[in-house]
């Protein structure tokens, strides 16, 4: 069960709670999940309750139990506890917990794992003036937005100039008014990019950079080289496939299973639709780049072991960590296509 299934699970858990008149309040749009923090208790953890209570009427923790009762009967959860002012602490059984189920939902899902399941009928313009860096933040939230089920409108003050075509930003309208009331999305303006970037690099060094932040727009990002989150990301996506066709020269395929030692693989993986989601909420692309370099930055710790090493034969482990990997270049293929940057099998 991903962090997803949990947040659609919550709210179902609400909306029975409402339909039978239990909880006087009205169905939020979504439910936040996350992992619980420092001294925190189960695999995840929900403000569910806190975030009803207003509406309700109601204490928090009346709200909490209410749910808590609602979530124990559901497959897959072991234990819900209450702690402080009504929290709500969810531990899933263990097959769940270990991350197979992750792994079977994203080789199932392809590059869509992480979108929401259908249209949700929200419409959002963005609205930028004639600037490389806005016109580029607001094409990657307007692919973001659009995974998370929003119908998405890009409009510009200005005619832009034909060279951003190139790097593949779409507009749909330019020089009308924007709908009344509605802000520019303007992160800080960046420098002119090095002549040779090129339209991923340029891409990457514009949307790595929180909004408030003078991204970097150097030549760094074309070295092959550690230091050059870029470069990971794309390599650890070659690797996958490079680990797949070199597994089956060797006679063997993925295969889920438990992978126990790779848990921070496991878990970037589960939170990867939640990030989705807040980069969405957020308007914060940045939040996408940031996750992906962890993603590849655990894949890369995990690799050395996915294939057997000299006189070894291939076991369960290895069907199990190549398709954990199989699983990790998914989301990394995913993510960058989200970006608007090329995810290459070779480098």
């Amino acid at each position: 069960m991903t962090p997803a299934d949990l947040s659609r699970t919550v709210l179902r858990a609400v909306r029975r709670a409402v339909e039978r008149g239990e909880l006087g309040a009205g169905v939020p749009e979504r439910i936040v999940v996350e992992r619980p923090r420092p001294g925190g208790r189960g695999d995840y953890a929900t403000n569910a309750a806190l975030q009803l209570a207003g509406a309700a009427k109601r204490p928090p923790r009346e709200i909490a139990q209410l749910l808590a009762d609602e979530l124990t009967r559901e497959p897959g959860i072991t234990q819900v506890e209450i702690t402080g002012p009504g929290f709500l602490n969810i531990t899933l059984d263990s097959d769940r917990s270990q991350g197979q189920s992750v792994v079977r939902e994203i080789l199932a899902a392809g590059t869509r794992y992480g979108y929401a399941p259908g249209p949700t009928g929200r419409i959002v313009q963005l609205h930028f003036r004639r600037e490389l860096r806005a016109a580029v933040w607001c094409d990657a939230l307007r692919r973001i937005l659009l995974s998370q089920g929003a119908l998405v409108r890009s409009t510009c003050e200005q005619e832009p100039p034909a060279e951003w075509a190139a790097l593949g930003i779409r507009i749909d309208a330019h020089g009308t008014p924007p709908a009344p009331g509605l802000a520019l999305t303007q992160p800080v303006p960046a420098p002119e990019p090095a002549p040779r970037l090129g339209p991923d690099a340029t891409r990457w060094a514009l949307l790595g950079a929180a909004a408030h932040d003078r991204p970097r727009m150097t030549e760094d990002f074309l070295v092959q080289h550690e230091d050059n989150p870029l470069f990971r990301v794309r390599y650890a996506h070659a690797r996958t496939h490079a680990l797949t066709r070199n597994a089956a020269d060797l006679g063997f395929t993925a295969d889920p299973g438990p992978v126990q030692q790779e848990s921070a693989l496991q878990a970037a993986l589960a939170d990867h639709p939640r990030v989705l989601a807040q980069a969405a909420h957020h308007r914060a692309p940045d939040r996408l780049t940031r996750h992906l370099t962890a993603v590849a930055d655990a894949l890369l710790d995990l690799q050395p072991a996915v294939l057997p090493q000299g006189d070894e034969k291939p076991e369960a482990a290895h069907r199990a960590r190549l398709a954990l990997a199989e699983a990790a270049g998914t989301v990394l293929a995913g993510g960058l296509s989200l970006l608007g940057i090329d995810a290459p099998e070779h480098l």
